[in-house]
């Protein structure tokens, strides 16, 4: 009798064994399978029409803001909210500090981020995936509309320009030979250039747009852009890996330049259009 309930505990105990071998089989097949094909939980999201999670600042105008109701607006917002239309999905925004955006990404806090990243740094690029640039932008050459003196970017050579000494912009204005006048930040700079005592400034053009926008009776104007080679494109970030969801927003973001919901976009926040590399 003894003998029989040990070989009947013997073979439970086998088939214990064999179902939960058979389990994690099950499960790693499953995991395998999907990962082959691209069935991340994201992308399984978009193709059921679910909710995308996007990080954003919401304190970055005109780019991520809160307009005067409080309602959370600005061009990276708005362009995210045409991607989810073409894609069928809800979008729900998720705002926090710039220092913590990426790192939001890496937990999991959200899906991906629309805060004017263009991915320059090799660590970057080797972690994160970009979308087809909503924006591009570069150094532009902003002084008085009645200035001819600049007809190339090599005629900056000996002019004085109000820079801040420790920007991109101040070490590419030493490159030109240009005069540095040393100013705190672009307010400051453009207040020089104003009052003669600076003959240009060079900052980002997006946020030069932004100026001329808020302030068209400045009677300063952009008199040189960066080639189209230096431009750097902004887009839609996420976690490197998922190429079936790249792929997705990249179509997304053709169609929108193609019905032109971008160009319109730009035209609203910046006056000019933003979204092309030119």
């Amino acid at each position: 009798m003894k003998r029989r309930t040990l070989l009947a505990l013997a073979a439970s105990t086998m088939f214990l064994a064999a179902c939960g071998q058979s389990t994690t089989n099950d499960a790693d097949t499953t995991a395998t399978d999907s990962a082959a094909t691209g069935g991340s939980d994201l992308l399984q999201r978009i193709n059921n029409g679910g909710t995308i999670n996007v990080g954003t600042e919401g304190t970055y105008p005109p780019f991520t803001y809160h307009d005067e109701s409080g309602k959370l607006t600005g061009y990276d917002v708005e362009v995210t909210r045409a991607v989810a239309d073409k894609l069928g999905v809800d979008v729900e925004f998720k705002e926090t500090q710039w220092d913590a955006m990426l790192a939001g990404l890496d937990s999991g806090r959200f899906d991906m981020v629309a805060n004017q990243v263009s991915l320059t740094t090799p660590e970057r690029l080797a972690k994160y995936d970009k979308a087809s640039p909503y924006s591009w932008s570069g150094a532009v050459v902003l002084a008085p509309t009645n200035e001819t003196r600049y007809s190339s970017w090599d005629n900056l050579k000996g002019l004085r320009t109000a820079q801040s000494l420790s920007s991109n912009y101040g070490e590419l204005a030493e490159r030109y030979e240009a005069e540095i006048v040393p100013v705190d930040g672009m307010a400051q700079a453009i207040q020089l250039v104003k009052q003669d005592r600076a003959d240009f400034t060079m900052n980002d053009n997006l946020a030069v747009l932004d100026y001329l926008k808020k302030f068209p009776d400045a009677d300063l104007e952009i008199k040189l852009t960066a080639p189209a080679s230096e431009m750097r494109g902004s887009g839609l970030v996420l976690i490197k890996g998922d190429d079936a969801v790249v792929a997705k927003l990249n179509d997304a973001m053709a169609e929108l330049t193609a019905d032109g919901t971008l160009t319109k976009l730009s035209e609203e926040f910046f006056g000019a259009d933003i979204s092309q590399q030119k």
